[in-house]
Formats: C-alpha cells, sequence, structure tokens
C-alpha cells in the first residue's frame, strides 16, 4: 500500500493556511472592532487632522495586535476549544499546530507591535506596556472572573489614550472618557458573542457575562447600549462634534435596535450576527466623525 505524499508546494499552502486561521485573518472582524475606536479617537485627538504616519501605524498596529491575540488565546484556551463546537475546528485544537509554535506567534507579533510604538513617544510606548498586559491576561481572565468581556474592553479600550498620547503628547479627561466608552461598547458585543456559546461554555466551566446576566442579557444589553450612546454624546460634546456626528449616533442607536432584534430569542446563529453587526456601527460612528470634521472646510 503507497502512502500519497504532498508536493511540498501543497504543504506550504496548508501550514500557511493553519496560521492564517490561528490569527484569524480569515475572519476580520476582531481587527475592525479593534480599529474604529482607535480611528475615532486618533481623528478626535487630531481635530479631524491626524498625521499620516500615525494613522498608519496604529492600523499595522491593530491587525499585529488583534493577532497576536488570537494566538495567545488559542494557546490558553487549547483544553477547552476541543470540546466547543464552534472552537473545535480551530488549529491549535484541531492538532495542525502545536502549542509552542502558537506561544513563537504571539511573541513575534507582538514583538512587531512593539517596534511600531517605538517609532512614537515615551508616553504611548508606556502605555503600550499596559495595552500588552492586558491583552496577554485577556485569554486566562475567563477562569476567575464572570466578566472577561470587561478585561476584553480594557484590553481593546487602551488603543484609546495610547492614540492621544501619540497624537498630542497627553491624555486628556475626553481620552479617557472614550475609553470608557469604548470598555462599554466591547462588553456589549462579547456578550452577545458569548451568547452563543452560553451552553457549551456552562458544560465545560467557562465564565462569561452571557452566563452572569442569565435571563437579563437583554435588558442589561440594552442599558448598555443607552450609556454607551449617552458617552458618544458627551465625548461629540466635549470634542466639539456636532450636526454629521449626531447622525451617525442616530445610525448607531438604530443598529442597536436591530441586534436587540436578532438576539430576541437567543438563537447562537443570530447573536453571532448581532456580534459582526458592531463592525457597521463602529464604522457609522467614525464616517460620522470624519463628514462632521470635513464640513468645517
Amino acid at each position: 500500500m503507497s502512502v500519497r505524499v504532498l508536493p511540498r508546494w501543497e504543504e506550504v499552502r496548508a501550514r500557511l493556511d493553519a496560521y492564517v486561521r490561528l490569527v484569524r485573518l480569515d475572519r476580520p472582524i476582531g481587527i475592525w472592532l479593534l480599529l474604529w475606536p482607535t480611528l475615532w479617537a486618533l481623528w478626535i485627538a487630531g481635530e479631524g487632522r491626524p498625521e499620516p504616519r500615525l494613522v498608519l501605524i496604529f492600523t499595522l498596529g491593530v491587525v499585529l495586535m488583534r493577532s497576536a491575540g488570537c494566538a495567545i488565546n488559542d494557546w490558553a484556551d487549547r483544553g477547552f476549544d476541543p470540546h466547543v463546537a464552534r472552537t473545535r475546528t480551530r488549529p491549535l485544537a484541531a492538532g495542525e499546530i502545536a502549542p509552542g509554535e502558537a506561544l513563537a506567534v504571539f511573541a513575534l507579533l507582538a514583538l512587531l507591535a512593539f517596534g511600531l510604538v517605538l517609532l512614537t513617544n515615551r508616553l504611548t510606548i508606556l502605555l503600550s506596556l499596559a495595552a500588552a498586559a492586558l491583552a496577554a491576561t485577556y485569554p486566562f481572565a475567563k477562569r476567575w472572573t464572570w466578566m472577561p468581556q470587561v478585561h476584553l474592553g480594557a484590553a481593546f479600550g487602551f488603543a484609546v489614550p495610547m492614540a492621544f498620547a501619540a497624537q498630542t503628547g497627553a491624555v486628556p479627561r475626553l481620552a479617557w472618557l472614550l475609553f470608557v466608552v469604548t470598555l462599554l461598547w466591547a462588553v456589549i458585543y462579547d456578550t452577545m458573542y458569548a451568547m452563543a456559546d452560553r451552553e457549551d461554555d456552562r458544560r465545560i466551566g467557562v465564565r462569561s457575562t452571557a452566563l452572569l446576566f442569565g435571563e437579563a442579557d437583554r435588558l442589561i444589553l440594552a442599558v448598555l447600549q443607552g450609556v454607551f450612546l449617552l458617552g458618544l454624546l458627551l465625548v461629540g460634546r466635549l470634542a466639539g462634534l456636532d450636526g454629521y456626528y449626531h447622525l451617525g449616533l442616530a445610525v448607531a442607536a438604530a443598529l442597536f435596535l436591530y441586534q436587540q432584534y436578532l438576539i430576541r430569542d437567543r438563537d447562537p446563529a443570530a447573536c453571532i450576527q448581532a456580534f459582526l453587526n458592531n463592525h457597521w456601527l463602529g464604522m457609522a460612528v467614525f464616517v460620522a466623525i470624519l463628514l462632521d470634521y470635513l464640513g468645517r472646510g
């Protein structure tokens, strides 16, 4: 009986495909959810004219750090993922990639991202250390807290004070307000994401806000959505944003209503759809900020 040997180029392609799936480049939703508030912050900090160099640095940094986060997340969850329907085909869970390889990918990507931060200023570099610590520890949060989504929100939100620091050399109260708003948004969309895995998470002992909120999940999410919109309204007032910005917030409110409709029966597929819909919400807010500044001439 002969054993079929794959041509080398097919082996390389299969290996590259596994790495692409490890860092979720085939599923860029996480990149968008991290990028949108980063762009909000850069445009507000730069009063509509952020440094192009910083836009490039932060965009590349978002891609690198989100990818690094996926690698360390899969390494941390390698004992859980094979038992969850949605995650059992991930490269590490399926045995396509060894745990040590995932750690090496995380380290390489994190170092590349830090190299980008070194092109900014001292304050941004110091803030990046806290951001890196949050990103590296987030995957373990679900083992000791019922609110790992808050930890994720802090990790994603730290791009906001970093953006202000890089653009202005300081982190004003407006930046910290936008940080809190970004954290709330992450809790909202990641709770929707966790609602899709609720039964699997309960069975294997993983904690989440979806389990913590229980039957009150939709009500609590509605309250958080309202606070998020009020927070953005206050951000706009402090930043001097007006017409187009308020229109963008109206679009965001409409999208939140649509998300509530999607999760009404807590169907896992619909909850994932609601989670994905937040990409358009983040885009709507950014476009509103962009148009408001452009409208000033």
